[in-house]
């Protein structure tokens, strides 16, 4: 360790940067959060795309403090279940479009994504399918950074470096059903699935375009395929609708979640598993061998219990479609003033295509309280589904003095 570094190593971040060189946020409160130094800065990112519910809600602090007070953490392997496990996969499969599904629980988005591979892949093998392995993946697709991830990534950078990586993927132009068909038509009988966010984040916040997902329905249909949505993202209100996949009426097999099932306050990810692929893990004798030690932790679940309350009682699910209405209205006239390029998005969940350099305007927007995320040749905004019409003006504003 030289003088200079720290033990702490971050993610997606220059190994020698300094820890004093990092922004140390301490609080937070509604959409604000203040760095060591008492600076106040808008989340616009939500965190990192998740806080649906804001910053330090008692709601969710007192259900974990009452949790933890009783039982802290237990695992769910057989023969141990607990009642916030069960209470929280009760929950999430009724607001999916699978209520008659069931929920497998994990920690991390990269988790669930590992986890829905494998699932596809069994799936297949038990059905006596032993050839269907490939998954096919989307350029610019984002799916965590497990192995499995890593390996459905389509975003190049991120695949590189690793030595060689899971075989079995097949990667396609985004949004381009033409070339996907043709993947299916020379591959259809060793397709096990294809993973696919139903809005892009971190490739570039990229909406699919109309009759797309509804292809992609029916080309794995076609084929004896699974469709995957990574909801991640996308899941628990983003959309202005408990999940994208309701957002664009198209019903995947299987989908991952993580992020705003529990805002944040505590790690909890899983997947949602339809009643079609359940029916061929149902049988007697088999056993799922896979499972995580912290899977169905009772306190993170106690947080999620408490987090989708909130989102319920305070109707941030169709909230998301006003905020969005505010960030667009703020887009246009930024464009409008010849200040951005283009803007794209759905729900409240958007990109900004600028000519400048994101990262270097992406810092400067930062140094005047707003936090946004630089992506490709974009900025990012994802805020809590709790911001108001001013703070939302504010970051609008604040992007305006910046761009000029």
């Amino acid at each position: 360790m030289t003088q200079e570094t720290h033990p702490l190593l971050h993610g997606f971040a220059p190994p020698l940067k300094t820890e004093s060189d990092f922004i140390n946020i301490v609080r937070g409160e509604g959409c604000l959060v203040w760095d060591d130094q008492d600076n106040k800065y808008i989340d616009s990112m939500a965190n990192l795309w998740l806080c649906q519910i804001g910053h330090g809600r008692t709601e969710v602090i007192e259900a974990v403090t009452k949790q933890m007070k009783t039982l802290e953490a237990y695992n769910i392997f057989d023969p141990f279940t607990n009642e916030p496990a069960a209470k929280l996969a009760e929950m999430v499969a009724e607001r999916s479009p699978h209520p008659e599904g069931r929920v497998f629980l994990s920690c991390s988005g990269s988790e669930a994504v590992d986890t829905a591979l494998k699932l596809a892949r069994l799936y297949q093998q038990l059905r006596g399918e032993n050839e269907k392995q490939i998954i096919v993946r989307r350029t610019n697709g984002y799916h965590g950074t497990n192995f499995g991830g890593t390996s459905a990534q389509g975003i190049a950078p991120n695949r590189e470096g690793w030595g060689d990586l899971v075989p079995h993927f097949i990667e396609v132009p985004n949004n381009d059903l033409e070339a996907t068909a043709t993947i299916f038509a020379n591959h259809g009988n060793q397709i096990a699935a294809m993973i696919v966010e139903p809005i892009q984040g971190a490739g570039g916040v990229h909406p699919p375009v109309d009759g797309y997902l509804e292809g992609l329905r029916k080309l794995c249909d076609d084929n004896g395929a699974l469709l995957i949505f990574d909801e991640v993202v996308c899941g628990f209100g983003r959309t202005g609708k408990w999940f994208g996949a309701q957002h664009f009426g198209v019903s995947p097999d299987l989908m991952t979640f993580a992020k705003g099932v529990t805002s944040g306050y505590l790690p909890l990810s899983g997947v949602i598993v339809s009643r079609k692929v359940c029916d061929i893990f149902e049988e007697p004798d088999f056993i799922l061998r896979t499972g995580y030690t912290y899977s169905g932790h009772p306190t993170s679940c106690a947080a999620g219990i408490a987090n989708l309350e909130l989102i319920e009682s305070e109707s941030l699910v169709d909230r998301a479609s006003h905020v969005g209405n505010q960030i667009r209205t703020g887009l246009e006239s930024l464009q409008a003033d010849g200040l951005i390029e283009s803007w794209r998005g759905t729900g409240a969940v958007y990109a900004v295509e600028i000519t400048q350099d994101p990262i270097k305007t992406r810092n400067e927007i930062l140094s005047n309280g707003v936090i946004l995320r630089a992506i490709a040749n974009a900025l990012a905004i994802c805020p809590p589904l709790t911001i108001s019409d001013a703070e939302i003006g504010q970051v609008i504003d604040t992007m305006a003095e910046v761009l000029k």
